[in-house]
């Protein structure tokens, strides 16, 4: 299912997040399980919904802890569900959560399912840490060794080396390229300057923190106490930086290039920990129930490009589908959610929207053309709230539904680049 018209509506009831901390900071001593427990028991509490009626569960995560390999089942067993409630858990990189959002808006649509929470989580404060190889292979030995001096021979063959230990690492495994290293490729390959980067950096910021003021974003965001002692409670991201400037941005050192390069810091979107969730529901069964849904899924897409190409750029290709699915041209659109990995992919999205190549590459007619600034993005976006891997994706559907009704308009679409060159696009139809 990548479109909903002539099928039952699925309807999007509600959305919530925890505040998006970064990395190392509020949420260091909680774990992506806490943190999607939390906002999805504050979301069923919101909602006044009986767990009786939620039919599935979907979560999304990124890197999951080998001590709980599916979160989603972990979450379902809070007192809020029934026992027996069906929980998955899913991977698309970045979009995981948007994953989690259409695998169960697609059960929904066929009718398998009625009423169904997904999102996801991601702790970046708490990457799993692997042995290397050989301490692997080493403790295995031991504890299959039938003597004590067996145990101590093999414990004696240990090597400083074997005491590495192997982490995660934000690279494609396909070209050995880290994310920022493919961002400045894009910024190069499509003439996007530093300055550009730089401004749109301090846009990001300048609009979460007036949203961030106004109370746009505090309707989404689950307060949270932070640990140890949960004496002090974090109610807003804290990456937002309303202080910043272009004098500052402009003097953070390139990260990725450190000579001829432009992707900094400052213009990245930060590692962060958080949650966020939304409730699905068909909507018959909404109507049934008295919610008043804050938007429908009309229709999605999916891409993928070649990751030694242009990694985070499969969005162009997947938004013309999406579209056409939708029965919608680009310029029916009143409000866009880009998930900002970094300025450079952005400007550079944008560039190929306009793009009749791109759109050739796409099996589309013509392009989306050239989109509205003021459309997008209007309560800032990842480089200024944060970019919880799993997370993000739940977090942009329910910004999207609030940026609209707020707009008063009728049709959005979130984009969403993701690592292994994949690119998801959704429209969302104001309820």
């Amino acid at each position: 299912m990548t479109s909903y018209r002539g099928t039952p509506r699925v309807a999007i009831i509600a959305g919530l997040r925890t505040p998006f901390a970064k990395a190392g900071t509020a949420f260091k001593g909680l774990t992506a399980l806490d943190l999607g427990r939390h906002v999805v028991a504050e979301l069923m509490q919101r909602t006044a919904l009986d767990g009786r009626e939620v039919d599935q569960l979907v979560w999304g995560t990124v890197l999951p802890t080998p001590l709980a390999p599916n979160p989603a089942r972990e979450i379902a067993l809070l007192p809020h569900f029934p026992r027996d409630l069906p929980a998955h858990t899913v991977g698309r990189a970045c979009a995981s959560a948007n994953q989690a959002i259409t695998d169960a808006a697609d059960q929904i649509a066929l009718g398998h399912s009625v009423c169904a929470i997904a999102g996801g989580a991601e702790s970046l404060s708490q990457v799993p840490i692997l042995h290397s190889r050989g301490m692997s292979d080493l403790l295995i030995a031991v504890s299959k060794a039938r003597t004590v001096a067996q145990r101590v021979g093999l414990i004696g063959s240990l090597r400083p080396r074997d005491f590495v230990p192997v982490t995660p690492a934000i690279a494609e495994p396909s070209t050995g390229e880290s994310m920022g290293q493919s961002a400045e490729k894009m910024a190069k390959l499509n003439g996007i300057t530093r300055e550009a980067q730089d401004a749109w950096a301090l846009r990001s910021h300048r609009n979460a923190a007036t949203a961030t003021s106004d109370g746009h974003l505090a309707q989404e965001i689950a307060p949270l106490p932070v640990p140890p002692d949960y004496a002090q409670v974090l109610l807003t991201d804290n990456g937002v930086r309303a202080e910043s400037t272009l004098e500052a941005l402009a003097a953070l050192p390139p990260v990725f290039d450190k000579r001829y390069g432009s992707v900094t810091a400052g213009n990245a979107s930060p590692l962060t920990d958080g949650a966020a969730a939304v409730l699905l529901m068909r909507e018959d069964t909404a109507r049934a129930l008295g919610y008043a849904p804050i938007g429908y899924i009309r229709a999605y897409a999916n891409a993928a490009i070649d990751p030694a190409e242009q990694l985070l750029q499969a969005p162009v290709l997947a938004a013309p589908k999406a579209l056409e699915r939708a029965g919608i041209t680009a310029r029916d659109l009143d409000v866009i959610e880009i998930h900002e990995a970094f300025a450079a992919q952005v400007l550079s999205n944008l560039q190929g929207f306009a793009s009749q190549a791109w759109a050739d590459r796409a099996g589309a007619a013509t392009p989306l053309g050239e989109l509205d600034p003021e459309r997008i993005n209007h309560t800032g976006g990842s480089i200024a709230i944060g970019h919880p891997f799993g997370a993000t994706g739940a977090r942009v559907v329910t910004t999207c539904c609030h940026a609209l009704a707020r707009a008063d308009g009728q049709f959005g679409m979130v984009s969403v680049c993701a690592a292994g060159g994949m690119g998801h696009v959704m429209i969302i139809e104001r309820a």
